[in-house]
């Protein structure tokens, strides 16, 4: 917006005009304000340019439907944040499917997940790995349709021996493509995670947000 100049005749009502405003961003009254003054102290001599002033006025109803639009978004921001976390406590207690590259293992529940199948007809499996690198387990699946293929784990190695509770590494693969793998577990909570919006907290898992949830039994 172009300056507002003040002329040096300009009276005492206008420096304090200014002086109110010091320090702080000018609202659209304090352009007013001084647009006044400068109109009321101007030299008759060289009175103001009438398309200046009708310019400024222009700028500042400018300058201020922004900032009422500005502030209608913050409001519906706030509104459609809280209608999200509501929505998501509904989630509480189901079991949602992620996105994971890794599980945990406690007790002798095992392991559900599922894996991301762009084509048919083709072998799928999904590798276990332990902390050290190595594959403890590996799961056939078969020739999945195109979509998400379920797969358990039931804990144990290839040879039957239960593995100790833990974080293990999966790896999925469809014919020589990897692809994503997906873990499943219950929702306990519920939060929000700022602009990034709401996030669960899934067993098993941790915390993950909303519109990463792929699947919701």
């Amino acid at each position: 917006m172009a300056d507002i100049a003040i002329n040096n005749t300009t009276g005492s009502s206008a420096s304090q005009a200014v002086q109110s405003s010091k320090g702080s961003t000018l609202s659209q009254a304090d352009f007013l304000s001084l647009l006044t003054q400068q109109m009321r102290n101007q030299d008759p001599t060289q009175p103001m340019d009438s398309s200046q002033m009708v310019s400024q006025l222009a700028q500042i109803a400018q300058v201020s439907a922004t900032q009422s639009l500005q502030t209608s978004f913050d409001t519906l921001s706030t509104a459609l944040q809280g209608n999200q976390l509501l929505q998501a406590s509904d989630l509480v207690g189901r079991n949602v499917t992620v996105p994971s590259n890794a599980a945990k293992l406690e007790g002798t529940a095992g392991v559900d997940g599922a894996i991301n199948v762009g084509t048919g007809g083709q072998t799928a499996s999904v590798q276990i790995i332990d902390t050290a690198g190595n594959v403890v387990r590996t799961i056939d699946l078969g020739k999945p349709d195109v979509g998400l293929a379920d797969f358990h784990w039931d804990g144990k190695d290839e040879n039957g021996q239960p593995l100790p509770d833990g974080t293990y590494g999966i790896k999925a693969q469809v014919g020589t493509t990897a692809v994503q793998a997906y873990v499943s577990g219950k929702v306990d909570s519920v939060g929000m995670a700022g602009e990034q919006g709401a996030y669960l907290q899934v067993a098993g898992f941790g915390g993950v947000l909303l519109n990463q949830v792929a699947r919701i039994d």
